[in-house]
């Protein structure tokens, strides 16, 4: 058994799957506008995990969105063999980073606002 694909909740699905593809770096794996279905996967990483831009349009996942992202908690984690250099990256490309990347006896790591409703965590072993 593996993990086939997971979800975030979004504020839009179409505006994620845009910041997710144009700017964050990940492949398009299927999009349908006309049904608000989008989903993405690390690139070049075919048998990987979809992630699904699920909309927030259900009451109890807006709210979980909203307590998570209120309590500063990343609703997901991305891992990346470099976060300082993913860190200047993505800050050239306009995202807003909460603090500079943190060194701990766990790894390195850095978060974002996604933009779409998230915080996001940047992690390298």
């Amino acid at each position: 058994m593996r993990v086939k694909m997971c979800s975030i909740h979004v504020l839009d699905p179409a505006a994620a799957f845009s910041v997710y593809t144009e700017t964050l770096g990940f492949e398009e794996l299927l999009a349908m506008p006309d049904h608000h279905l989008y989903i993405v996967r690390a690139p070049g990483d075919v048998d990987g995990v979809g992630l699904l831009l699920e909309p927030s349009d259900n009451p109890i996942a807006r709210a979980y969105r909203e307590g998570l992202h209120a309590a500063e908690i990343p609703a997901i984690v991305f891992g990346v063999p470099d976060v300082f250099a993913e860190h200047e990256r993505l800050v050239a490309e306009g995202i807003v980073f909460r603090g500079e990347p943190v060194n701990t006896e766990w790894g390195t790591s850095a978060i974002f606002d996604d933009g779409c409703g998230n915080l996001v965590q940047l992690h390298q072993d």
